[in-house]
C-alpha cells in the first residue's frame, strides 16, 4: 500500500515537472517571436530589397537565355538566307551570262583581238580545211560515236525496242546541237567569234544535262570539230576580206601604173611632136639665113639658136619621159595633210609613178573629203616604194587604221616625218604649215554667221579651231 501511493506520488510529480517545463517553453517561444517581429519591422525595406534582386536575376537569367535562343534561331536564318541568296545569285549570274550570249551586239571591250588558230594562206585552204571538218564530222555520227548513250535500255522487257528508242535519241540530240551550232557558224562576224564559241559550248553542256536521265552524251570530240567548224568559217571570211583588199590594192596599183604610162606616152608623143615642129622651124630659119641680107642674118642667127635651145629641151624631155616609163620603182613619195577633215598632226604618205604627181594629189582631194589637201613634200626617187615602205615602217604604230594598211594615214609630228626621210633620201625640203584655205576660210565665215545670229563660240564646234589660227 505505502509503495502504491509512493509510486502515484512519484507520477504527479513528474507531471508538474513536465507541466512546468512545458509553460516555460512557451513562454520563451512568445518572446523569440516578439524578437522576429520585432527584427521584420526593423529591417522589413532590406529584406524586400534581397528578395526583389533575387527575383530580377531569376528574371533576367530567364530573359538572357529568351534572348539567347532568338539570337540562335536568328542566326540560323540568316545563315539560310545567305545560302538562298547565293543560290540565287548563281541563278542570276547565270541567266545574265545567258542572255548576253543571246545578244548578237556586245561591247566590243568585251572582247580582245582574235587570234588565228589556223592562220592558212589561202581562202582555198581554208575552203578545204573545212570540207576535211565536214567529213570527219559525218564520220563520227557514221560510226555512231557523235553521241553516245551507255546504259542499255529495254523498253516492255524488249532490249531491241530499248536500242531503237535510244538510236532515235541520240538522232534529235544531234539534230538539235547541228542545228543551233549552223544557225551560229552562218551568222559569225568578226565581233561576234568569242560569244558564239560560248553559245557552242553552253548548247552542248544544255543538250546533254537534257539528256542525263537516258544517259545520252554528245562528244567532246564532236563538240571540238564544231569549234573548229566556227572558227574555219570565221577565218575563211577574214581571209577573203583580206584577199579582196589585196586585189583592190593591186587593181588600185596597176589603174596608178596605167595612168604613170598614159601620162609618159603622151609626155613622150607632146616632145616627140614639139620636136619635129621645132626641127622644121630650124629648118625654115636656115632657109630664110641662106637668102637673108647681112642685117637680117643676125636676126635669123638668133631665133635658130632660141630654136635650138627649144629642141635640146624638148629632146631631153623626151628622154625623161623614156626613162620614167622603163623605170619600174621610180616616182613621188609625198607627204600631204588635210587639216580640215582629219585635223592637225594627220599626214597622208603615199607614192605615185605619175609625170605630174601633184595629179594624184588633187584626185585624193576629191568630192569624198570636204577640202584640199596641202603638200608638205614631194620627194623623188629612184627606189620610191622603197622609201615610202620605210617611212611605213617606221610610223607602223602610228597609223589611224591598224586592220587596213592600203589606209596611209599615221598621226605623227612632221618633223619626225621629215627626219626620216632625211636619213633615207638626203635633204629635202619640207613646208611646215599647212595653209588650209578653204578651212580657214570656212572657219572666218561661220564665225561671222554665228555672230549675226547669237554669240556661240567657234571651239564648241571646231574644238582645234584656235589652235589653227594661233599658229598664224
Amino acid at each position: 500500500m505505502t509503495t502504491t501511493i509512493l509510486i502515484i506520488v512519484s507520477s504527479i510529480l513528474i507531471i508538474g515537472i513536465l507541466i512546468a517545463i512545458l509553460v516555460r517553453s512557451l513562454k520563451k517561444s512568445k518572446g523569440l517571436n516578439a524578437i522576429i517581429a520585432d527584427y521584420r519591422e526593423r529591417y522589413q525595406n532590406i529584406i524586400d530589397v534581397d528578395e526583389e534582386i533575387n527575383k530580377r536575376k531569376k528574371e533576367f537569367t530567364q530573359e538572357a537565355e529568351n534572348y539567347q535562343k532568338e539570337i540562335a534561331e536568328h542566326k540560323q536564318k540568316l545563315s539560310s538566307l545567305k545560302e538562298k541568296y547565293i543560290a540565287a545569285n548563281k541563278v542570276f549570274e547565270d541567266l545574265t551570262y545567258q542572255n548576253n550570249l543571246l545578244k548578237d551586239s556586245l561591247e566590243i571591250t568585251e572582247f580582245g583581238v582574235y587570234e588565228p588558230h589556223f592562220d592558212l594562206e589561202t581562202s582555198a585552204d581554208y575552203k578545204q580545211k573545212m570540207t576535211e571538218n565536214k567529213e570527219k564530222q559525218k564520220q563520227l555520227i557514221k560510226d555512231e560515236s557523235a553521241a553516245v548513250c551507255n546504259t542499255p535500255w529495254a523498253v516492255g522487257d524488249s532490249r531491241k525496242k530499248g536500242e531503237i528508242m535510244i538510236r532515235k535519241a541520240i538522232k534529235l540530240t544531234l539534230r538539235a546541237f547541228n542545228g543551233e551550232c549552223d544557225s551560229l557558224i552562218s551568222k559569225v562576224r568578226w565581233n561576234n567569234i568569242e560569244q558564239y564559241e560560248k553559245r557552242i559550248q553552253k548548247t552542248f553542256d544544255a543538250i546533254n544535262k537534257l539528256n542525263s536521265s537516258q544517259d545520252i552524251h554528245i562528244q567532246e570530240k564532236f563538240l571540238q570539230l564544231k569549234i573548229d567548224e566556227l572558227r574555219l568559217t570565221h577565218e575563211y571570211e577574214l581571209k577573203k576580206y583580206e584577199e579582196k583588199e589585196e586585189q583592190r590594192r593591186i587593181r588600185e596599183q596597176m589603174r596608178e601604173e596605167e595612168k604613170a604610162r598614159r601620162d609618159f606616152e603622151k609626155a613622150r608623143k607632146d616632145a616627140e611632136k614639139e620636136e619635129k615642129m621645132l626641127q622644121q622651124a630650124m629648118k625654115k630659119a636656115q632657109e630664110e639665113i641662106s637668102k637673108a641680107s647681112e642685117e637680117e642674118r643676125a636676126k635669123y642667127e638668133a631665133q635658130l639658136a632660141e630654136l635650138q635651145s627649144k629642141l635640146q629641151e624638148a629632146e631631153e624631155k623626151n628622154q625623161r619621159a623614156i626613162s620614167m616609163a622603163q623605170q619600174t620603182k621610180s616616182g613621188h613619195v609625198y607627204v600631204i595633210s588635210n587639216v580640215g577633215s582629219f585635223g592637225k598632226n594627220i599626214y597622208k604618205i603615199g607614192m605615185t609613178r605619175r609625170l605630174e604627181p601633184l595629179d594624184r594629189v588633187n584626185e585624193l582631194g576629191d568630192a569624198s573629203v570636204p577640202f584640199k589637201f596641202d603638200v608638205h613634200a614631194m620627194i623623188y626617187s629612184e627606189n620610191a616604194p622603197e622609201l615610202e615602205n620605210e617611212l611605213h615602217k617606221t610610223f607602223n604604230k602610228n597609223r589611224l587604221n591598224q586592220v587596213n594598211l592600203r589606209r596611209e594615214y599615221f598621226d605623227v609630228s612632221l618633223d619626225k616625218i621629215e627626219k626620216v626621210v632625211k636619213e633615207n633620201h638626203g635633204e629635202i625640203e619640207f613646208i611646215k604649215e599647212a595653209e588650209a584655205k578653204e578651212f580657214r576660210e570656212s572657219l572666218i565665215i561661220k564665225r561671222k554667221l554665228e555672230a549675226d545670229e547669237e554669240p556661240v563660240l567657234v571651239k564648241e564646234t571646231y574644238p582645234d579651231a584656235n589652235d589653227l589660227f594661233d599658229d598664224e
